[in-house]
């Protein structure tokens, strides 16, 4: 069992990252940087608990969803006229090992039965695991650079596709992307950390009384789980109809030209490269927008979401902690 999400002290930017991706996973993610032992994957894997069923096609590999994204299996069900059963599926943590390969990642294709036999064999990768789930890479910065290239495309696009020797296969890889590092092991390349939607950054806890309430809510925890998530579960439920009641919000929070020049503003002054940045945060407002019953994006919205969408898009001066300075100076601190 693990540590119900609500119970997690502290660390309300890692919720909150993680959170708004779930509204909205479009957004792109959340790099979580800090070091261990600070509840990273705790509550990754403590937020896909919370998270009600959701449907998807029964006996597809990829549980693809009824109306969209279909797989290249589904597609040709489908085109046969072929009635697609549903099922309810649970969203989980898929984790990618450091020593990943590439077709483990993303998948092959057996050639020799499609030349022998005609047929057109896939053998799924992580990616497939995937879709419309977490996947979590730990120590996202040591993996070799072409399989974070081939990671982030495919988040980016929601599709993968696998081509050999002519014959090609695809499938959706719609997932909620959460890299961790620690930045004394090495940094991503700018290029790379742009992809992420957001960061965050996380570390011990320093003040007393909420170190205390650490222990005090662990030893509970320990002593007895099932009686721990049962005093927890009427909070769990709640977040969990927060998020589903922000989910069908969303598509109706409106963004006037107001909104627009105020995410606008926030970003000129800093320089960045590219437009990503202010649309990771006007996505990111409305997220957050939707999960405080709003139906116009508020200001206090773009604040908060560009405090989580700057921090790893800012360039650094010697030891400084991601952008920190900029972000002060911008009026918009951690």
């Amino acid at each position: 069992m693990i540590l119900p999400f609500t119970a997690i002290v502290g660390q309300e930017d890692l919720k909150t990252g993680l959170i708004v991706n779930v509204i909205d996973p479009s957004i792109g993610g959340v790099l979580i940087m800090g070091e261990k032992g600070t509840a990273k994957s705790t509550a990754v894997r403590a937020l896909a608990e919370l998270l009600p069923e959701y449907s998807a096609i029964k006996g597809c590999a990829y549980r693809c969803h009824a109306t969209s994204g279909l797989c290249s299996a589904c597609q040709a069900e489908t085109d046969k006229g072929a009635s697609l059963s549903k099922t309810k599926v649970r969203m989980r943590v898929v984790e990618l090992p450091l020593g990943v390969t590439e077709d483990r990642l993303v998948g092959t294709l057996d050639i020799e039965r499609a030349i022998k036999h005609g047929e057109k064999r896939f053998e799924p990768g992580i990616l497939a695991e995937a879709n419309r789930n977490f996947l979590y890479v730990d120590e996202v910065n040591l993996l070799e650079d072409h399989i974070v290239d081939l990671l982030l495309d495919s988040a980016a696009m929601g599709v993968n596709t696998v081509e050999r020797e002519g014959i090609s296969f695809s499938h959706p890889a719609r997932f909620i992307l959460v890299g961790t590092m620690n930045p004394e092991e090495g940094d991503l390349r700018p290029q790379l950390l742009d992809r992420f939607g957001l960061s965050v950054q996380v570390g011990s806890i320093v003040n007393k009384a909420a170190r205390v309430e650490v222990l005090r809510r662990k030893a509970a925890f320990d002593a007895d789980q099932q009686a721990f998530a049962a005093e927890w579960q009427a909070e769990q439920d709640k977040l969990a109809a927060e998020i589903v009641t922000a989910q069908q919000l969303l598509p109706r929070v409106q963004v006037n030209d107001a909104t627009l020049e105020a995410v606008v503003d926030l970003t000129m002054p800093l320089n960045l490269d590219g437009h990503r940045a202010d649309i990771v945060i006007l996505k990111t407002a409305r997220a957050l927008s939707a999960l405080h019953g709003l139906e116009t994006v508020g200001e206090a919205e773009i604040k908060q979401a560009a405090r989580l969408a700057l921090g790893h898009r800012l360039r650094r001066l010697p030891f400084e902690e991601m952008g920190a300075s900029r972000l002060e100076a911008a009026g918009i601190a951690r």
